[in-house]
């Protein structure tokens, strides 16, 4: 089965993550098929860059994202709904 996850960068105590597909088996920081962004949960805000197209396309494919990229699409790559007009004063 193909995935999309996380795989650890950075040095000692200093993580960065890049969001990866790749197969299912493979170990955390083997082998993958494609670099779909990077994360960074250092700096402040957490920056997450990532390329919503070809997360689409693999999962399209039928990839499967792990909790952790679900919940980071969710939060920083699905747009916030617009917030309502305020009622204008009669």
């Amino acid at each position: 089965m193909v995935v999309i996850r996380l795989r650890r960068a950075g040095s000692k105590k200093r993580p960065f993550f890049r969001v990866v597909v790749t197969d299912s088996r493979a170990a955390r920081d083997s082998s993958f098929v494609e670099i779909l962004g990077n994360y960074n949960p250092r700096s402040k805000p957490a920056v997450v860059k990532v390329d919503k197209e070809r997360v689409d396309y693999w999962i399209k494919k039928g990839a499967q994202p792990s909790d952790s990229v679900r919940t980071l699409i969710a939060r920083h790559l699905t747009p916030a709904p617009a917030a309502p007009a305020p009622a204008e004063a009669k």
